[in-house]
């Protein structure tokens, strides 16, 4: 018999590994028919395929086998016949010559070709789940999916790291996204929530001295679905104690750098940092796609005594666009609309032509003016200059969002680009009581040089938050946790929260912080979204086995379903009319 680790008592071979060193080799495989193609009244050839590949199987005489049949099949390798080598396939050079069959599962037509040539429904795909996964993308990026989570283990236990789980039953918290609630049959009337993050779990591990923790957790939000959300999500979570930002970010920085080699053969080099200024400056995002050029420039300075009444606004910013001076004016027009849609005043546009710009403003602009427009981003004859004048906040949203819109390439196209972005605002806006609304979350410390703005000029207040982006998407995001009570105390009564509302929301986990919290940090990323870039994937439906539709469905199961009176009785639960 062969020597091959998935060898079994039914298999010496997987189909994929069948090759010229088993010439003359009598071997079984076991897979399903792929394809049978007749030759003559008494010869066929049939592929076998399981999840390591397809071997040719050559069968003599009448044999009853259709496409999806699982069979187990023992026949002796031999080379197949001069002209007949088949170099896209991995065992093309070799076949099962006289072949005996044994017909272990018979199967119905496939409601859908099971090859990877033909573009099927996604509806169709989910509901059939099952046979979708026999295809051969479906298996490669699962597969991809189990080598990225290994590679993550592998690094975190290599930096000391210890894997602790934590419960998906958990109280429910006021703080963050709708969660999932599961009524509780012994205790009637009260509820479980499952958890968005093991966030406050993982900071209790810290008082409790785990000092290194990480998991592969699985985390649930009851929030709209899209390309890159799901309700259930992994993510590598951690926490450290007695570390800084830098230190958190190293591990994770190590351990994304040793997922990324292993998923694509090459070793990304070292991950670049910005804070969250210069990210919104440059790219007018928080998670910027830096696999392209294209930044933002300020034209404010020049712009600011202009009799242009179209730039007359406190922020004047511009993107050049390569080529752009092809675009027909009903482009144009639409990128116009385009900016209007997301909230700026109007978008002026600029062809960059061998005799000047070309604009129906071009004529009303000084001779600087029109200067800097030309060299935005070292601009060329054929090239176009996009500006907003606006609000700061609103001139690089938009034009951000154009740039993204314009030049960046698919998920699978180009270098894989990390960035590290930090000091994000400890607080975004004010609530209707003029109190300052957490960025993230409460326990997240300020940077250590704003501690005086917390109560003069909160949103001024920069944090010590970090997250990490590839691509354009957020990978994931982390921080250094407050451990002094002096600091939480003032974060809390800038926020509004008395001592009575803070007990009842985090009781539990200032309760613990009474006893000794180390300094510590942690942060989370998602596995799905990293293995969907790796895989090339725009949806990270294709790298979950068992995923939702966008409206919440399993179009598999039929859930979410209707459950028993029975049931509703055990658990007290009763249906009200809306609005009784």
């Amino acid at each position: 018999m062969p020597d091959d680790l998935e060898a079994t008592s039914m298999r010496d071979l997987l189909c994929g590994s069948v090759s010229e060193d088993h010439v003359g080799e009598r071997v079984s495989v076991c897979g399903w028919v792929a394809k049978r193609r007749e030759h003559g009244e008494h010869l066929a050839f049939l592929d076998v395929r399981d999840r390591s590949g397809v071997v040719q199987v050559v069968v003599e005489g009448t044999v009853e086998v259709k496409s999806e049949y699982v069979v187990r099949v023992i026949g002796t390798v031999t080379p197949r016949p001069e002209g007949t080598v088949n170099d896209r396939l991995a065992t093309g050079a070799v076949e099962l010559s006289d072949c005996q069959i044994e017909v272990l599962s018979l199967a119905e037509v496939p409601p859908f070709q099971l090859d990877d040539r033909v573009d099927i429904e996604e509806s169709v795909r989910l509901r059939y789940r099952y046979l979708d996964l026999r295809r051969d993308k479906m298996q490669h990026n699962l597969r991809l999916r189990a080598k990225v989570n290994a590679a993550l283990r592998r690094s975190m236990d290599a930096q000391g790291f210890c894997e602790v789980e934590t419960p998906l039953l958990w109280a429910p918290t006021p703080e963050g996204s709708r969660e999932f609630v599961v009524p509780s049959r012994l205790q009637p009337s009260e509820f479980y929530v499952l958890p968005q993050s093991p966030q406050i779990a993982k900071q209790l591990l810290m008082v409790g001295g785990f000092d290194r923790y990480y998991q592969i957790a699985r985390c649930l939000r009851d929030e709209d679905l899209r390309a890159d959300r799901q309700f259930e999500f992994t993510q590598l979570d951690l926490e450290a104690s007695f570390v800084s930002q830098e230190d958190i970010m190293g591990f994770v920085s190590s351990a994304v750098l040793d997922a990324a080699e292993v998923a694509t053969g090459v070793r990304p080099h070292a991950i670049a940092k910005m804070t969250w200024a210069e990210a919104q400056e440059r790219y007018g995002t928080d998670k910027p796609d830096r696999r392209f050029a294209m930044t933002l420039h300020d034209l404010s300075e020049v712009f600011a005594a202009s009799d242009v009444k179209a730039f007359a606004s406190p922020t004047v910013k511009a993107i050049r666009v390569s080529h752009g001076a092809s675009f027909s004016r009903a482009r144009l027009d639409q990128l116009v609309d385009q900016a209007k849609q997301l909230g700026a005043k109007g978008l002026a546009w600029f062809r960059v032509t061998s005799e000047g710009l070309d604009s129906p403003l071009a004529r009303h602009l000084s001779e600087r003016e029109g200067a800097a427009l030309r060299h935005v981003d070292d601009a060329e004859v054929g090239d176009l200059v996009l500006v907003v004048a606006d609000e700061y906040e609103v001139a690089c949203r938009v034009l951000g969002a154009l740039r993204v819109a314009l030049g960046s390439p698919p998920v699978g196209e180009g270098p894989h680009e990390y960035v590290w972005v930090t000091e994000f605002p400890l607080f975004e806006g004010l609530d209707e009581e003029g109190h300052p609304q957490a960025a993230h979350h409460p326990f997240t410390m300020p940077h250590p040089e704003d501690l005086e703005l917390i109560e003069s000029d909160p949103l001024k207040v920069r944090s010590q938050a970090y997250d990490l982006v590839l691509n354009g998407w957020e990978l994931g995001s982390g921080s250094v946790r407050i451990h002094r009570a002096d600091i939480q105390s003032r974060i809390f009564r800038a926020l509004g929260i008395s001592d009575d509302d803070a007990q009842s929301r985090f009781g539990f986990l200032l309760g613990a912080f009474k006893y000794g919290a180390p300094p510590h940090a942690g942060f989370a990323f998602g596995i799905d979204r990293l293995v969907a870039i790796f895989a090339g994937e725009e949806n990270i439906r294709e790298v979950i086995a068992f995923p939702k539709t966008q409206s919440g469905n399993d179009l598999m199961t039929g859930a979410p379903k209707a459950i028993t009176a029975r049931h509703l009785d055990e658990l007290r639960l009763r249906f009200t009319k809306k609005g009784s």
